[in-house]
Order: C-alpha cells, then sequence, then structure tokens
C-alpha cells in the first residue's frame, strides 16, 4: 500500500512539474521574446498610400517600443502582405496571416472591402482585429468581439459634414462613389444624414475600385450643377473626378471623408487642390500643443521620416493604444486577456494625449473624433 501510495505521489509531482514546464506563452503568435502582428494592406496600385502611410507610423511607435525593451520583454513584430485593395488577395492574405504565419493579431488592414473578406475568417479564428482604415458599419454591427475600431465610422463622418453643408445653405448635394462596400457604406451615411435634415439627394454617380475612370460619372452629375460633390473614393479617382469636373467648367465644391488619402490627393490635384475638402478622424498632424501629435513628430522625425500625414497619425495612434491594451494585460498574454484588456481602456483611465479612446464589454467603437480640414494654395492643410 505504501509503494503503491509513493508511486501515485510521484506521478503526480512528474505531471505538475511537467504542466509547469509548459511556456505561459503557448499561445500562436507569442514567444518569450516576440508578439507577431499581421497587416493585409494595399502596398501597391492605385491606394498604395494609405498602406504605405498607415503602416510607417504603427512601425515607428511599435519601433520605439521595441527600442525600450518591448512590452514585458516581447518585441513586437509586424507581418505585412500587399492586398492591392482587392478583397481576394486580403481574404488570401489573412488565412496565410493566421494559419502559416500563425500571428497573434491582425492590425491596420485598410479599405471595406478588404476588411469584410477578412472578417468570416477572423472570427472564426478567434483572432483579435485590431484598427482597420475604414469606418464602416459591418465591422461595428453586429458586435464582434474580435473588432476593435479606432476611427469613427462613416455614418459619424458624413453627419459631420452633411450638417455642417444645410446648416451653411448649401443643399443641392450630389454623391460620387466608389461601387463596392465602401463607397455604399459612405452613401448609406449620406443618405441617412439628409434624411434626417428632410434634404433629397440631388444625384449620385459611381467609379469602380481601384479606376480612374469617370467620365460617365462626370456626365451624370453635371447637368444637376449641385452645390457640392461628396466623394466617397480613393484618392486617385476622386482627384482624376475633379479634375475632370473642373474642365467642363463645374465651379461648385469637393467634399470627402478621411478614408480618401488627404496628403496623397493633395498631392495627385497638385494645382486642382485648394479649396477642396476633407473630414478627418485623427487630430490635426502639424497642431504640436496636441500631446499626441508632438509625441509623433518627435518620433517620426527620429526615424528620419520628415513627411506628415493623417494616416501615419492614425496607424500612429493605433500602434500606441494596442501597445495599452498589451501592458494592461500582463506578462501571460493571450487573445482572450488582450480583448479584456483593452475592454478596459476609457477616457476616464487613459488618455492618448488629445484623442479620445474608450472601449467596453459591449462597444469595441473607440471614437466618434470628427474634424474638418481644407487643402490649401501650397497643398498642405488648413484646419
Amino acid at each position: 500500500m505504501n509503494n503503491r501510495r509513493i508511486f501515485l505521489s510521484r506521478l503526480l509531482i512528474g505531471a505538475a512539474a511537467t504542466s509547469m514546464a509548459i511556456p505561459a506563452s503557448a499561445e500562436v503568435g507569442i514567444t518569450d521574446h516576440k508578439i507577431i502582428l499581421g497587416q493585409s494592406a494595399a502596398f501597391s496600385g492605385p491606394a498604395a498610400q494609405l498602406g504605405i502611410q498607415l503602416h510607417a507610423g504603427a512601425k515607428t511607435y511599435f519601433d520605439q517600443v521595441n527600442a525600450q525593451g518591448g512590452v514585458f520583454g516581447r518585441k513586437i513584430e509586424i507581418i505585412k502582405l500587399d492586398d492591392k485593395y482587392e478583397a481576394d488577395l486580403a481574404a488570401a492574405n489573412t488565412k496565410k496571416l493566421i494559419e502559416v504565419d500563425e500571428v497573434f493579431a491582425l492590425f491596420g488592414y485598410v479599405g471595406t472591402p478588404t476588411s469584410n473578406a477578412a472578417l468570416p475568417i477572423f472570427t472564426q479564428a478567434k483572432v483579435p482585429f485590431f484598427a482597420p482604415f475604414t469606418g464602416a458599419q459591418s465591422l461595428r454591427e453586429p458586435f464582434n468581439k474580435q473588432i476593435f475600431n479606432i476611427r469613427a465610422s462613416y455614418f459619424d463622418e458624413t453627419e459631420h459634414l452633411v450638417d455642417r453643408l444645410v446648416k451653411t445653405g448649401l443643399k443641392n448635394i450630389a454623391v460620387f462613389y466608389q461601387n463596392d462596400a465602401y463607397g455604399k457604406a459612405g452613401l448609406a451615411g449620406v443618405e441617412r444624414a439628409l434624411k434626417k435634415l428632410n434634404v433629397p439627394m440631388l444625384e449620385v454617380a459611381t467609379v469602380e475600385r481601384n479606376s480612374t475612370e469617370v467620365a460617365k460619372a462626370v456626365e451624370k452629375i453635371l447637368p444637376k450643377r449641385p452645390d457640392v460633390i461628396i466623394q466617397i473614393s480613393a484618392y486617385a479617382s476622386c482627384s482624376a473626378y475633379i479634375k475632370d469636373m473642373r474642365k467642363a467648367g463645374y465651379t461648385g465644391q469637393f467634399y470627402n471623408v478621411s478614408f480618401v488619402g488627404s496628403k496623397a490627393l493633395a498631392d495627385t490635384l497638385g494645382a486642382e487642390g485648394p479649396g477642396v475638402v476633407i473630414s478627418q478622424v485623427v487630430p490635426f498632424p502639424w497642431h504640436l500643443a496636441t500631446p499626441v501629435v508632438a509625441e509623433y513628430t518627435k518620433a517620426m522625425n527620429k526615424a528620419g521620416i520628415q513627411e506628415l500625414n493623417f494616416s501615419s497619425l492614425e496607424g500612429f495612434i493605433a500602434a500606441k493604444v494596442l501597445v495599452e491594451g498589451l501592458k494592461r494585460a500582463g506578462r501571460n498574454l493571450s487573445r482572450d486577456r488582450l480583448i479584456s484588456a483593452l475592454e478596459t481602456i476609457n477616457i476616464g483611465n487613459y488618455d492618448t494625449g488629445g484623442f479620445d479612446v474608450a472601449f467596453s464589454p459591449s462597444s469595441h467603437n473607440g471614437s466618434k473624433y470628427v474634424d474638418m480640414t481644407v487643402i490649401s494654395k501650397d497643398g498642405k492643410f488648413r484646419n
């Protein structure tokens, strides 16, 4: 009997030792020395600057954290894959990042159609999907535990924009939109905002994604002579449309939502840029009195990046908030712990430095911040 007890005791001790030997970082995408993130975005093609700029800002912040030792000794790595702003490529990239690269979380996807293509994949795999560069309702409703949005929604942006226009007496409003999930999400936001104010839509016209063929859209809207054309597309097609409308004699105003890529739009428009208005979902990148902007500027300059813009600032802020979540999750990191930790971030206990972010167990929509900017004569921006 005594021998049997000794044998059982030794078995229990051995089992305990074996379980203790399993590393705390057994979660996929984590080792004792690194945390691996994955990003699928446009890094080539007509929307390339969106992915390039967003990634640059985020990587600058991650590199800064890594230089200080990382998060609990773990350095943050980000694997980026080019999806050219095409849904099929984004879906394939997502499967690769999750199944082959075995990333811990997905970060900074660019676009509505691409994020929508990834949605069922990361949802089934229960992989966190952090800070997509889109304001689509499909990533907000119904509530999805894996998704955390940093930026305001397209409903927030378009309501702010339409309200401003109507209050200044500009009620003849047309919409030029990209014929995909992104464009339709923005169009729905404009329609919703106009309906609230009992103002009819004057006209709509479309452009295909990754295309600058805008002649038909010019022909459809130009005869209606709207006061304002709200554009829901990326910078290449919006620039082409503005230029062609100006050539055709249109003298009204152009308004854009933030996804357009403000700096890229200004650069592409050149002399046609002054007066074009763009709504923004992050603070003004040249307003150094805003603490997070001063922090961003210092970090970008230290990294040798002189060109500042709204997209890289958004990437920087998104990375900063994610790192706060990683810190709150603790040394024994897991996907579930990260989600729970992010849900504790709110205005009362965390300040990014002039940009409020608030999550909760029932809402992962971090911000409703919307501001307006206009391209000035020197190709820069006024706030």
